[in-house]
């Protein structure tokens, strides 16, 4: 799982895919990464070993993680304080728990300096690792990224990007 984990990051980080002082939401079942259901035997240890590489991008990258929770908090986000915009994310009043927001956004939430939960985000790139449906999270237009890395683990991973929307009629332009 490590070992897969740190490919992908690679394969991003060697793409520009991250970039400083953005945003990038990720979605994780560490239940599925060790090959069970999603949301069954969640794993504060896979979480522990995901987040400290995790860190180490955001280190060399200048980027941000946000971490979506599970379906029991309804997708709720943790974030630090610091990413926190008033005009467009609401506080709400949660904990993530391992049985009700799962391991990787209560693991999130333990480690970072100034843990706090927004209802809703909207960012320009995420990675879902283990179908956990982070794509109500990212900007649209979503666009998704091929990756070389198709598995962390069991757990089956999709990236995606946005770009803006292209709009008007037949006499609009675009780059």
């Amino acid at each position: 799982m490590e070992k897969d984990l740190a490919l992908l990051l690679e394969e991003l980080k060697n793409r520009d895919f991250f970039k400083e002082n953005e945003l990038c939401i990720i979605g994780c079942s560490t239940s599925e990464i060790i090959g069970e259901s999603i949301g069954s035997v969640g794993s504060m240890d896979v979480a522990e070993k995901i987040y400290n590489q995790l860190k180490t991008i955001e280190r060399d990258t200048g980027v941000s993680f946000v971490y979506q929770g599970c379906e029991h908090i309804n997708r709720a986000v943790t974030i630090d304080r610091s990413n926190f915009n008033p005009l467009t994310m609401e506080e709400v009043t949660v904990v993530p728990d391992i049985h009700a927001g799962g391991s990787m956004a209560t693991y999130a939430y333990q480690q970072l300096d100034n843990p706090m939960v927004v209802e809703y985000i909207s960012v320009p790139k995420g990675i879902d690792i283990g179908q956990t449906l982070i794509g109500m999270h990212i900007n649209h237009v979503a666009i998704p990224e091929r990756t070389e890395t198709k598995k962390v683990g069991e757990a089956f991973v999709t990236v995606a990007s946005s770009r803006p929307k292209k709009i008007g009629g037949e006499r609009a332009k675009y780059n």
